[in-house]
């Protein structure tokens, strides 16, 4: 590692006040992306500012048919809370499996999406469950919100504040993980709303993506009787973990472990 000025603000407004006036300032959320980065030199910020002790961005709230969570809520937070149990159970399963208890206790939710990794959790169950990142600037459909392998529609030095999570009628969510690492060689999230059916793939492919055939096949409800057409192994991931192929047909089985867990 390098050296470099680190800062530890207390409000939101303190934050960006830094980086503003840094030569080439890093924000840092739960630092789990950010600190192995800085230690390969692939990331070398003059000045890294923490938002971890801003309380302004960590908590969990209901908004009239919606659940939000600020943008700093640690991972383990989000499972253990009895209001996202409540709300959205699929969400607090997707929580408690992502990483290791290190790794829940120090990441974020708005450090994990903004940074997009293809194998992440949380991207599923933003474009899943029709979400809304909300920033320092605007509003972003989630729709819009992920753009291609750790691109996002952020803009330079915005700051992801909180997502707004609609309640669906049902959820649920079934990963195959990395033994070691705990990433997704492939996750999907299954929820029925008032729109119709979502089924979103997050590990296979570059970037989290909806498996359109798959909800056209189930509708408007989430059915185990439901035929769910296979996916092409064309263009997604294929590494030392699992092929392409293989990957496309994790697809299909994840993807009905998630329709079980979300009937219940």
């Amino acid at each position: 590692m390098y050296e470099f000025k680190y800062h530890r603000p207390t409000t939101l407004a303190e934050a960006m006040e830094i980086h503003s006036s840094a030569d080439d300032g890093q924000y840092m959320a739960g630092g789990q992306t950010l600190l192995p980065a800085l230690k390969q030199r692939l990331s070398r910020p003059t000045d890294v500012i923490d938002l971890g002790a801003l309380p302004e961005l960590a908590y969990i709230k209901t908004e009239g048919d919606a659940l939000v969570i600020g943008g700093a809520t640690l991972h383990a937070d989000v499972a253990a809370s009895e209001q996202v149990r409540a709300a959205i159970p699929a969400l607090a399963d997707l929580a408690a499996c992502i990483g290791d208890p290190q790794v829940r206790n120090c990441g974020t939710l708005g450090g994990a999406i903004a940074n997009n990794d293809p194998a992440a959790d949380y991207p599923a169950a933003i474009l899943g469950l029709g979400a809304t990142v909300i920033t320092d600037r605007r509003e972003i459909s989630g729709d819009d919100f992920f753009t291609d392998m750790f691109e996002t529609a952020l803009e330079d030095s915005e700051i992801v504040t909180a997502v707004r999570f609609p309640k669906p009628i049902r959820a649920g969510y079934a990963k195959f993980p990395n033994p070691a690492s705990r990433y997704a060689i492939v996750g999907v999230l299954a929820a029925e709303t008032a729109d119709g059916t979502r089924i979103t793939v997050t590990g296979a492919g570059a970037c989290v993506f909806r498996a359109s055939a798959m909800e056209a096949a189930l509708g408007k409800t989430l059915s185990s009787d439901t035929e769910l057409p296979a996916i092409s192994p064309e263009g997604l991931n294929s590494d030392m973990h699992a092929s392409a192929e293989y990957r496309a047909h994790l697809v299909a089985v994840m993807a009905k472990r998630a329709i079980k867990s979300a009937i219940g």
